[in-house]
């Protein structure tokens, strides 16, 4: 499924979005919210997604004045809680708290995604960032992402490593593509499935998403040799990215947002927008970002579409370059 966004489409979409009459958005805005609130989570309860997705409600709460219910929407890598938010009342009190990178990378995972990323949806604000990581068993003997990529180069397609979702997938794929490399993918349902093949050296490397990967650092069970962003993070400013060490332009971002439906009037999208940021710039939720290894994103809601329209563009070409067929 391709689709081609250009500056003006996307202005337009952008435009879209935010454009109903402001004399009747205002009204809505000043009594917003309204009702009852719902958060969606496209996760189960207990999941990283859904504990992050409650430590922003929490916050919420006291600032929107109303009850905010977190509704847990999993399935089809996020595909049903997406689909139920595009088609909900465009009035502000339902809410996706998801990764905007996987909204848009479902564009291209999927052959008919039920929703279209930025068709149907505008991002009220932007809620933290984070990479991804090349991780290796603490007990190997590799010091940095040079030497694995030496390891790699000898051993060919006798070589391995292990991945739990498309995120992860891309990532590999990408450094292999960067460095030439024939390891071969084997695919986990979970990352910690894959652990104790890493352990026990029937994997060579696995990539995996930051809350997981520093977990096991932390515990001294895998050792960190770079991170997918083209920066470093200030949460893990000793972690070299891919880029620095030779594999250039990648930049592999894990991002969250507040989602709504696209016609949600823009004075509620922007109420909405700068109540989220409050909670994102709060020093406690700084602290548990850098817990997960990320760290706050602030936008406005015109940035973050932007960002979102970009993405899904960004997102066709790493589902390209990883060569996962659309189910």
């Amino acid at each position: 499924m391709e689709m081609q966004y250009t500056r003006r489409k996307a202005t337009a979409i952008i435009g879209a979005g935010l454009g109903a009459p402001a004399s009747i958005g205002s009204a809505r805005a000043q009594n917003y919210p309204s009702q009852d609130v719902r958060a969606v989570c496209a996760f189960a309860p207990g999941s990283g997604a859904d504990v992050l997705a409650r430590s922003v409600v929490e916050r919420l709460r006291p600032l929107m004045n109303r009850t905010i219910i977190v509704e847990n929407k999993p399935g089809a890598n996020g595909n049903i809680a997406c689909e139920y938010v595009a088609r909900s009342k465009p009035d502000g009190h339902t809410i996706l708290l998801h990764a905007a990178s996987a909204t848009a990378s479902n564009m291209y995972l999927y052959k008919k995604p039920p929703f279209d990323a930025v068709r149907d949806f505008q991002l009220a604000a932007t809620i933290n960032r984070q990479p991804y990581m090349v991780v290796i068993a603490a007990n190997r003997p590799w010091k940095n992402l040079d030497e694995l990529t030496a390891h790699l180069r000898e051993r060919g397609d006798k070589a391995s490593y292990g991945i739990a979702n498309p995120m992860t997938a891309v990532l590999g794929e990408t450094y292999k593509k960067a460095f030439d490399l024939k390891a071969v993918q084997v695919s986990y349902r979970s990352g910690p499935d894959g652990l104790n093949d890493l352990a026990s050296g029937n994997l060579d490397f696995m990539t995996l998403d930051p809350v997981l990967a520093m977990a096991q650092a932390r515990e001294g069970r895998v050792r960190i040799l770079a991170a997918s962003t083209k920066d470093r993070l200030s949460v893990v400013p000793n972690v070299p990215t891919l880029h620095e060490q030779g594999a250039k332009d990648v930049d592999i971002v894990g991002w969250w947002a507040a989602h709504v439906p696209a016609a949600t009037p823009r004075p509620i999208v922007e109420q909405l927008g700068k109540w989220v940021t409050q909670v994102i710039e709060m020093p406690e939720m700084r602290e548990f970002f850098a817990k997960i290894g990320g760290e706050p994103f602030v936008n406005s809601p015109d940035a973050s579409q932007r960002l979102f329209v970009r993405e899904v563009d960004v997102w066709k070409d790493y589902i390209r370059v990883a060569q996962i067929e659309p189910q």
